[in-house]
């Protein structure tokens, strides 16, 4: 079976502040350094929900994380390659 990942970064006003932008660009670059445009679909979502929360609002097939840019490549390293890598192994 192939698995695609969705990965949805909040662009609401709250996420934009707090460098949605940025995160979508180092997304897009490490998608691209790694190969992976055809594993990964990058979307933008308005308000997620969690516009008091400290960081970006970030889901991956469904499972919320609150991010940085600063933390965007650990969490790529750490949620997004590791996911890809189980997901192999199945």
């Amino acid at each position: 079976m192939y698995y695609k990942m969705d990965i949805t970064i909040c662009i609401g006003s709250s996420c934009h502040l707090k460098g949605s932008q940025d995160i979508i660009r180092i997304l897009e670059r490490l998608v691209s350094y790694h190969h992976l445009e055809d594993k990964v679909t990058l979307k933008g979502s308005f308000c997620m929900g969690e516009c008091t929360s400290n960081g970006v609002c970030v889901d991956v097939d469904g499972k919320h994380f609150k991010i940085t840019p600063s933390e965007a490549d650990s969490f790529f390293t750490f949620e997004v390659l590791k996911r890809l890598e189980e997901q192999e192994k199945k």
